[in-house]
């Protein structure tokens, strides 16, 4: 019905009951006789009213409100579906005209805008409620200069949805970066979903949208209603969102935090030693298949106490900001901001940190700044145009995986990411983060063939802008969190990976040794007999083990897509597996570079890892008739985790020379390597493997003279790990038997396919 075919809405004029007298403020002016003191407002021009409707006005703040002008104070209310809008005040109430398609306005007698709330009538409801276009921007300045620099490093605090008082009025403000929309609105539950009511304006050139919107608070459902530069819209989850609805549902969520610490020791502490001279002995799990079906809070009774009881120093988790496809493992990311909801709230992800922090274990998680995914209500060509990713297709695409890449050289997107970082370690007192698919993003012709890519600036293939985001991520986030590593998945050898950045490196804490861990495998993947002729794929890591921190990765990579469990890797029947298995553990655990191990492999679990129904447990139950076999591997990794931290020669000079010495690296008929570890105060340790399936009986071992006696601290043949127990229970005397170039020899017995650790 039209505003002309309405009853006159009329001005009530209410004297206050306590004293029977009219209030002071706001006055009223003398009643219009015709329409009861409301007038109709000045028109909105067809244009104005048009873009307003249609979603593209970028100052709806500018005709929607209340404010003041000639003949009195205009109002404006934009309600879609209501049937009338009454302005209340004190000693106030106007009903407004209806303009039609949710328009409702009026010219009331005042001299100036009052304290006002409206009153919306709907078919079967009627609400009470502020105004949220009488607010001014809840962002301020300073944040609104950082995001066009590209320099808030707390981004996270400007953009998203955010919970707060804005002038006395409890409510949540919105703000999204969107600056090739031409206007953007907020829907959600609050709104039924309609996307018209709430408009937001533009904040000058910065490309950033606001609305606050009193009354809207936690758990509220919400997304961007985005009209493109073509004019069509499209409806968005927040890019800063902090919580996200349980996929599939797509919804984000306002939440705050009100999560109280308990790990100030923890975090006092953590970066006492750099982690490269530490001990770092890494358990790697996917949280949702490590215990299916539980949450953050009911993993947080379990996993710390396993964790711990193993001697594992830190945990990686695969990525665990939200992902729309449980099948990517987390490695295909919509929701940077947001721990994924599978498994509870973000403060449940909070408890979860907290509860492995008290047990005395660091969190490491995956973060995944190489891409994302094309899902078309997230970032992909996020308000109309190529925005996140590359404007460039050949550059923009990601030729392996499907998704996008990240366009590093935009100074918005860097700050995206690189506040990213400094997010999770911030808020969640993350202690490492692994970046994944380093690689992919250092090189222009990552997985592409000639002519589907364009070399840099000076002609080479290096991607430049990746290479200044890497460096500026590093170095933000060694400067603002204290104690916190950063960690590389780099499988190529890219120089200066672990180099500070102030000395041209990429200023990574530690990287992953890829090379090391494709030349051992496949080294042990061999049949005994066959080894010697691979004896190299052994040996060649300490070529290069120097160069980089590095991390020893046997990671949920290499069990995976038919590449077989690790156990199954190797030849030969049962016993000569668990002890292959065992053996090159003994032997990773004593190479120089930290070690990583995911999850099941520290039982020898034979089938591969699937994110269904995650690790073989059942493996373990004492009803099981090879229980006992699996739970010797893991007894074993238990105690080379704690013989590791306590014997200071395997972790303190693991990324120089000097903390290593070959005693037999050239012993290929044997199948056998022998080499020296030195702690910094000159304390030692002997590891001997012999990969061969025969006992090796006196077998020479060179050795430091001055050392009166060597003891057998580990030995991975032992009987309760399920081995033949051939093993030294007294201690050794060196013999003056020149062997290896050493004047002094230990003669050893060395069991079948296994390693033995040796101690002055």
């Amino acid at each position: 019905m039209s505003a002309a075919r309405q009853p006159s809405p009329t001005v009530r004029d209410e004297t206050a009951p306590e004293t029977g007298k009219k209030p002071r403020t706001p006055r009223a002016r003398r009643a219009d006789p015709q329409h009861g003191g409301v007038r109709p407002a000045p028109p909105l021009a067809a244009e104005e009213r048009f873009r307003l409707l249609e979603g593209r006005h970028h100052d709806p703040h500018g005709v929607l409100g209340a404010r003041a002008q000639r003949g009195g104070v205009a109002f404006r209310v934009l309600r879609p579906y209501a049937k009338s809008v009454t302005v209340v005040a004190k000693g106030l109430r106007a009903e407004l005209f209806d303009d039609g398609d949710g328009l409702f306005s009026g010219l009331l007698p005042l001299t100036g805008v009052p304290d006002y709330r409206l009153l919306v009538t709907y078919d079967s409801d009627e609400v009470e409620l502020h105004d949220p276009y009488r607010f001014l921007p809840a962002l301020g300045e300073l944040d609104l200069h950082l995001i066009g620099e590209g320099r808030h490093e707390e981004l996270w605090t400007a953009l998203g949805s955010e919970p707060m008082e804005h002038q006395g009025v409890a409510g949540t403000r919105f703000t999204v970066w969107a600056p090739n929309a031409q206007g953007v609105r907020v829907t959600g539950d609050f709104s039924y979903w309609d996307s018209v009511a709430f408009p937001m304006r533009s904040l000058g050139s910065s490309g950033v949208w606001e609305l606050f919107l009193p009354g809207v608070g936690e758990g509220t459902l919400y997304k961007y209603d985005i009209t493109r530069p073509d004019g069509s819209h499209t409806v968005r989850a927040d890019p800063m969102a902090r919580y996200a609805e349980v996929p599939p549902a797509t919804a984000s969520v306002v939440t705050a935090s009100r999560y109280a610490w308990q790990d100030a020791d923890w975090m006092r502490t953590r970066g006492e030693r750099p982690p490269h001279q530490a001990p770092f002995s890494v358990y790697e799990l996917h949280l949702a298949s490590w215990r299916p079906g539980l949450g953050y809070r009911q993993l947080a009774e379990q996993l710390p106490a396993y964790v711990a009881e193993l001697g594992f120093t830190h945990v990686e988790l695969m990525p665990v900001a939200e992902h729309p496809f449980g099948g990517s493992w987390g490695y295909q990311v919509t929701g940077f901001y947001a721990p994924t909801s599978r498994m509870g709230t973000p403060d449940d992800f909070r408890f979860l940190v907290d509860s492995l922090h008290r047990a005395g274990i660091g969190v490491i998680v995956d973060w995944v700044p190489a891409h994302f995914p094309r899902d078309e209500w997230a970032l992909a060509e996020f308000d109309g145009r190529p925005l996140y990713e590359h404007g460039d297709p050949r550059r923009a695409a990601h030729p392996d995986w499907g998704t996008l890449e990240f366009d590093y050289g935009r100074k918005e997107v860097r700050n995206f990411l690189v506040a990213n970082a400094v997010y999770w370690c911030q808020e969640f007192h993350i202690d490492g983060l692994r970046v994944d698919a380093v690689a992919s993003m250092l090189y222009l012709d990552y997985s592409r063939e000639d002519g589907e890519w364009s070399p840099n600036e000076h002609g080479g293939r290096e991607n430049l802008d990746a290479v200044a985001f890497l460096q500026e991520m590093n170095a933000t986030v060694y400067r603002r969190c204290p104690g916190v590593m950063t960690i590389a998945e780099e499988s190529t050898a890219w120089d200066g990976v672990t180099r500070p950045t102030d000395s041209g490196g990429l200023g990574f804490g530690l990287k992953w040794n890829m090379g090391w861990m494709h030349d051992t495998l496949r080294y042990v993947s061999k049949e005994p007999v066959h080894r010697k002729y691979h004896h190299n794929d052994m040996t060649f890591g300490m070529v290069y083990a120097f160069s980089e921190n590095y991390v020893l990765p046997i990671s949920h990579d290499e069990v995976v897509h038919g590449k077989r469990a690790l156990v199954s890797k190797m030849p030969g029947d049962w016993w000569q597996q668990r002890a292959t298995h065992r053996a090159y553990l003994g032997f990773m655990w004593a190479h120089p570079g930290k070690q990583l191990l995911f999850m099941g492999q520290e039982f020898a679990q034979g089938s591969e890892w699937s994110e269904a129904h995650g690790p073989d447990w059942w493996l373990l139950d004492s009803s099981y008739s090879a229980a006992g076999d699996h739970r010797g591997v893991r007894d074993l990794v238990r105690d080379l985790n704690h013989t590791y931290g306590a014997t200071p020669a395997l972790w303190e000079r693991d990324s120089v020379p000097e903390g290593f010495a070959w005693v037999a690296g050239d012993a290929a008929d044997d199948n056998v390597l022998a080499f020296l570890r030195f702690a910094q105060d000159g304390s030692q340790l002997l590891c001997v493997s012999n990969f061969s399936p025969v006992v090796r009986h006196a077998y020479r071992i060179g050795v430091p003279e001055e050392v009166p006696a060597w003891r057998e601290v580990l030995n991975t043949d032992r009987q309760v790990y399920g081995g033949s127990d051939v093993h030294h229970a007294a201690p050794l005397r060196p013999e003056p038997v020149p062997t290896q170039g050493r004047a002094a020899s230990l003669r050893l017995t060395l069991p079948p396919m296994a390693t033995i650790w040796l101690k002055p």
